[in-house]
């Protein structure tokens, strides 16, 4: 295809979405946190546990791939070593990401004594702490934002805290151990985001949370009404009153049946509903009109497909995007695969390229 000259950087490209104006292109947020370090030849683990280095590795594959720059240091079982539990960083050909060896919650007893953490010294936090010093130093022409800042959900971080079988199992058999774990952990991440205000401000910094473990795989649309509606309003309210206007919410997995739950949460103005590759696009976007739909290329395909299978998988979610009323990101459906070929990653690129520019 003939190539179109770019009238936008990838920083203009997401500021216009978010005013709800059409940008020159759809812009891509790679999603990429160990994949970053890989590609910059430096071990997973240093994404997570070495900030200069995670930093250095996140700004080149952006510039390279073409991408938004978003700095930020998460991982999906965030919640267990900030509140007491053991972390084993990954290693080893099949570790992709820092997972927890010792829940710090195991019994309904535990849950009953379970306090909030001094948050400057849980977990990841020291390590983030340092990390967005770094990252709120310059601001470059491809990063809208120069922290994107880790705050909650609770349901999800309440899983990784006590384990998904207990949690699950609370929910129907002990829920007032469950609503008082929920709190408690929702707790720790609104002080946790009051933290990274007064340290950063909210001038060039976005909220992110992630909620894997509302999935409908897991739980029923009747349990997340009950357990994670109102948790999540409240949430999500706090966090907007604090003074940010948008919050990153990646909605992961199966939630087709929680989506007309999830039109009833606030996420700013706009807000932006990541999605999995199992919601389409166009009905993530009848349900929440108001925000920006970022997603949701296939991660099984970045993983184990040909680049010319990205390429169409793309090309179709690209299509659809650009119907979205509020706007729409390219990403991968979750995290990128941190061992997906590059070849596969940079049809992403390509896609775009050939597919995503506005008229």
């Amino acid at each position: 295809m003939a190539e179109r000259k770019a009238r936008m950087t990838e920083r203009e490209r997401i500021e216009a979405v978010l005013r709800r104006e059409k940008p020159d292109r759809v812009p891509i947020w790679s999603m990429a946190f160990g994949f970053s370090t890989v590609y910059s030849g430096a071990p997973i683990a240093d994404f997570y546990n070495k900030p200069e280095v995670s930093l250095a590795a996140q700004r080149k594959v952006a510039r390279d791939f073409g991408w938004v720059y978003a700095p930020w240091i998460a991982y999906a079982g965030m919640g267990g070593w900030e509140f007491g539990g053991d972390i084993k960083w990954p290693s080893g050909e099949y570790g992709g990401a820092p997972t927890c060896t010792r829940l710090p919650v195991q019994t309904e007893d535990d849950v009953w004594n379970l306090k909030v953490p001094e948050i400057a010294t849980a977990g990841i936090v020291p390590i983030a702490t340092e990390f967005y010093k770094l990252s709120t130093q310059e601001r470059l022409d491809n990063e809208p934002y120069n922290a994107v800042v880790i705050v909650g959900g609770p349901f999800p971080r309440a899983g990784t805290v006590c384990g998904p079988e207990n949690l699950t199992k609370w929910l129907i058999k002990k829920p007032d151990v469950a609503r008082h774990l929920l709190q408690v952990v929702s707790d720790f991440f609104i002080e946790l985001m009051q933290y990274w205000k007064d340290m950063l401000g909210v001038e060039g910094v976005m909220p992110f949370t992630g909620h894997s473990m509302e999935s409908n795989d897991l739980i029923s649309p009747q349990q997340f009404e009950e357990f994670c509606l109102p948790l999540n309003k409240a949430h999500f309210q706090k966090i907007l009153d604090m003074g940010y206007k948008t919050v990153f919410c990646h909605i992961c997995g199966e939630q087709n049946l929680n989506l007309p739950y999830w039109a009833q949460i606030p996420l700013g103005d706009p807000g932006i509903a990541s999605i999995g590759h199992e919601i389409d696009i166009l009905k993530a976007a009848e349900y929440m009109p108001q925000n920006v739909i970022l997603g949701n290329v296939h991660t099984t395909i970045l993983q184990t497909g040909t680049p010319d299978e990205v390429y169409e998988d793309c090309r179709v979610r690209i299509g659809q995007g650009k119907q979205c009323p509020s706007g729409f990101i390219l990403a991968p459906g979750c995290e990128l695969p941190p061992k997906a070929p590059f070849e596969n990653v940079m049809a992403m690129t390509r896609a775009v390229n050939d597919f995503g520019w506005y008229d």
